[in-house]
């Protein structure tokens, strides 16, 4: 691999390295399927964030949106440094735990 990292959609790698095997840029971990963005809520596990997307939904009773929430657990690189209020890119991978599926590649 080299120096610098992968490009993962676009996402340059960040301009520091990490040795963690699940990191998308220095590691193995292969990142397909959907990219999404959100806001970090809560940083307490060990190298993990839940990260919470706010969406729309019509309502055709009513001709009206409604607004919805859902979480996520991301996985957090050691090469990210993320805090809660940030918002960030992520990307679904393979599962990393029982609800672990995605990882973060961008603070925006």
């Amino acid at each position: 691999m080299s120096e610098k990292g992968r490009v993962i959609f676009g996402i340059e790698a960040p301009a520091k390295s990490c040795d963690d095997i699940n990191c998308p840029f220095h590691g193995n971990l292969s990142v397909r399927g959907r990219l999404d963005s959100g806001v970090v809520i809560k940083l307490k596990a060990m190298k993990t964030a839940v990260v919470e997307k706010e969406y729309l939904v019509f309502i055709r009773k009513y001709q009206r949106y409604e607004r919805r929430r859902s979480k996520y657990h991301v996985h957090v690189p050691s090469c990210i440094k993320v805090k809660e209020g940030d918002k960030v890119i992520f990307g679904e991978c393979r599962p990393l735990a029982k609800t672990v599926s995605s990882v973060i590649l961008k603070v925006l």
